[in-house]
């Protein structure tokens, strides 16, 4: 008798069992789905990049997502000094070391200092007296502020609601040049007209290295932003116009980006400069 009642009572602990565990896994999925809703978006990136008519891509770049938000590097290796491809990759790698040790962004213009000076230092000892050198944009995103450092003539830009929002600086003898106009140190004819405006004033790997320009305070980032970095090889070719149509195409960061590369591509041009253009938009 106790042991039919036993064997009468299993069908029913198995279907309380089974029910059981649908309970738990329904609280489960209901965690999960509460975890999810509360998780930061995730960043949309897109890259390219063209070798052009160069011997050697010269420009290398990163862009690296942790704790404290998203960072992205790109370095445009001197195409005329022997050392441009050891400068842009050493810098790159400096720059993704430095912010992968930081414990908080309290200090984000002390991080870009050190980075840079670290880069510096570092680019000067792997050349060991051979010439090279490199530009740097980088940025970080982080809670919707958009932070950065740049040295060199590489662009960070922001494309929003069909236009451009420049970001950082050139350095580059022209704006040594403007100064002086407006100084009247020299005429507006010399200052146009030299040849050598469009020269490098200060770069990583520089043994007279200057300082890197950082931002005074971070950039609120709107909803459908995209930040941009390009090498000049993407802002020589392509004017702001050309830029702005391509971006305006109902197409996401990573073929937004080719779509810039294969522009570059098909135009041909003779001595065309390595190219390379990262495109950030954080997922809203």
């Amino acid at each position: 008798m106790s042991i039919l009642t036993q064997q009468g009572l299993t069908p029913y602990k198995i279907v309380l069992g089974l029910t059981f565990l649908i309970f738990v896994l329904l609280i489960i999925r209901a965690c999960l789905k509460g975890t999810q809703s509360k998780m930061k978006p995730s960043m949309e990136i897109g890259n390219g990049q063209t070798i052009g008519q160069r011997v050697e891509q010269d420009d290398y770049f990163a862009t690296i997502m942790n704790s404290h938000g998203t960072i992205s590097v790109l370095a445009d290796g001197i195409s005329g000094l022997s050392g441009g491809r050891v400068a842009s990759t050493q810098a790159v790698t400096t720059f993704v070391k430095e912010f992968l040790k930081l414990e908080n962004l309290t200090d984000i213009s002390g991080y870009f200092t050190k980075a840079a000076r670290v880069s510096n230092t570092e680019i000067i000892r792997s050349l060991k007296g051979v010439q090279g050198g490199t530009t740097l944009v980088a940025v970080i995103i982080s809670e919707g502020l958009l932070y950065w450092g740049a040295v060199g003539d590489s662009l960070i830009k922001i494309f929003r609601n069909g236009e451009f929002i420049d970001v950082n600086h050139k350095h580059i003898l022209e704006a040594v040049l403007e100064e002086r106009y407006v100084s009247r140190e020299i005429t507006k004819d010399e200052a146009l007209d030299s040849p050598m405006k469009n020269q490098l004033v200060n770069y990583l790997g520089y043994e007279a290295f200057k300082n890197i320009e950082i931002c005074q305070k971070p950039i609120h980032l709107q909803k459908l932003d995209r930040v941009l970095l390009c090498s000049d090889g993407v802002t020589n070719t392509l004017t702001e116009v050309e830029l702005e149509q391509l971006l305006s195409l109902p197409l996401n960061a990573y073929d937004a980006a080719q779509a810039i590369i294969e522009a570059i591509e098909q135009k041909e041009i003779k001595h065309q400069d390595n190219a390379t253009i990262i495109i950030l938009e954080k997922g809203w």
